[in-house]
């Protein structure tokens, strides 16, 4: 009865639910066991990791509870548990070595019949030092909000369910949005689940220094070795490849061997991959080909989230009201973020004050200074018409072609975002503009801000510009 009950709750699920979904999370399972108990049947089903009974006891459970309850015509109560995990691990091919020349003249060759061979020593599960991961930075201590909603969903579906969903993943963003944090958290929680996975978390900068190591020592062979065998690749920042032809190169070939092993690169940029200057369109079309994500700048109630899970990991509790000073404060980055609340701590501790209001503005005044001679109204004004070529003048003026009136609209939602001045005051120093013209601007350019992936980097650029 297990085979058919389950097969023919599969046969429904497989016509109910995106087939994306269904072959990721639905089809790898196992044949479920049944036992009846009383007028109920026990279905129960064994999940290889954590990860993924976690997703699919949140996603699908109730759902498959319900097909399963129609095709047996009585109740059924779904039981998940984790796979009894295997005795060794299972060997992994070697792809065919880049010659010299191949290097040189920047062919790409199409990947040979895999030989079986063990893993190289060098990224033995043994020597867990050697993936460079932190092993701090995990999802449980990532702060979840509207600003990393997307990119951390994505993250844990690859978690779940390596070399399936999203490969590759690209996450964009800013300085200091928690770009790092996230693909640590990934390599966390595989190495978690599987101790023997080959993970390794680089900078780019780092991988370059490998290819011209190689390069001098006439050694690719050792470099795909390290790369092409790995079972996931986290890279940080690969708009340093930017004008570097050979890492190009190279990083193409072990981009194109993980990929037919299935195995899930994960990489990270300050910009989206069209975006990209200098670096060759096969790989920019390649980092696209996946899943790309943006990071945004943390919301004020995920700030306050921030500051106040960081103050408790320091063993001081965070008033409130102190944490939404800060937060309202300091708005470009978790990384600012972080060095603000440091500061405050140190300061109560070394003045032997208790945290109020009054102590955080003492500890922040070169900050908020600076921040307050830096970021006003006009200079957003400025920095905008230099970037979309118009006049400052035209910001005050009532001209409405959409060459102005949409980097005015710019201005206004960047001066609500980043300076303290209320919607009226912001009006009129857009020319006596009615604060209801303001909320139009800043709620039209904050929407089209989560769907525009263009305007979204113009704003970052902008955003950075003003900060300095």
């Amino acid at each position: 009865m297990s085979n058919d009950l389950w097969q023919q709750g599969c046969a429904r699920l497989a016509a109910e639910l995106p087939e994306q979904q269904f072959n990721t999370w639905i089809r790898p399972l196992p044949p479920a066991d049944v036992a009846e108990e009383g007028d109920t049947a026990v279905v129960s089903l064994r999940v290889p990791n954590r990860f993924k009974l976690d997703w699919i006891r949140s996603q699908y459970a109730a759902r498959i509870e319900q097909v399963l309850s129609d095709v047996a015509g009585k109740s059924v109560r779904l039981e998940l548990t984790l796979a009894a995990r295997p005795a060794a691990p299972i060997e992994r091919p070697a792809p065919r070595s880049t010659s010299t020349a191949d290097l040189f003249n920047g062919t790409p060759h199409a990947p040979s019949t895999p030989t079986p061979v063990a893993a190289p020593a060098r990224l033995a599960p043994a020597q867990g030092a050697l993936n460079r991961l932190n092993p701090a930075l995990t999802f449980d201590t990532l702060v979840p909000g509207r600003a990393n909603q997307m990119a951390r969903t994505a993250a844990l579906h690859v978690a779940g369910a390596p070399g399936h969903m999203y490969n590759p993943l690209f996450i964009y963003g800013g300085v200091g949005l928690g770009k790092t944090h996230l693909i640590h958290a990934v390599g966390n929680a595989l190495l978690k689940d599987n101790p023997e996975a080959r993970i390794l978390y680089l900078h780019a900068e780092q991988f370059i220094t490998d290819v011209v190591k190689n390069y001098q020592r006439k050694t690719f062979d050792e470099l795909k070795a390290k790369y092409h065998s790995l079972d996931l690749l986290l890279i940080d920042d690969v708009q340093f490849f930017a004008g570097k032809e050979r890492t190009q190169e190279e990083f193409f070939n072990a981009f194109e061997a993980l990929l037919a092993k299935r195995a899930h690169i994960i990489m990270t940029s300050d910009t989206y991959p069209k975006g990209l200057v200098d670096i060759d369109e096969r790989l920019t079309s390649r980092f696209d080909a996946g899943l790309t994500v943006a990071i945004e700048p943390p919301e004020l109630e995920m700030r306050v989230a921030i500051l106040m899970k960081k103050s408790d990991a320091e063993g001081t509790a965070m008033p409130e009201d102190v944490a939404f000073f800060i937060a309202k404060n300091v708005r470009a980055n978790v990384r600012e973020l972080e060095g603000a609340l440091r500061k405050v701590l140190a300061y109560s501790r070394f003045s032997q004050k208790e945290i109020n209001i009054n102590l955080a503005r003492e500890a922040l005044k070169d900050l908020l200074s600076i921040q307050n001679r830096q970021i006003g109204v006009e200079n957003i004004q400025k920095t905008v018409a230099d970037f979309y070529k118009i006049k400052v003048a035209d910001m005050y003026s009532k001209k409405r072609p959409a060459s102005i009136a949409r980097p005015r609209q710019i201005a206004m939602y960047l001066a609500k975002e980043m300076t303290q001045k209320s919607l009226p005051e912001i009006g009129e120093l857009f020319g006596g503009r009615d604060h209801t013209t303001v909320l139009h601007a800043v709620r039209k350019i904050g929407g089209e801000r989560q769907k525009n992936t263009e305007l979204n980097q113009q704003l970052h650029v902008l955003e950075q510009t003003l900060k300095g």
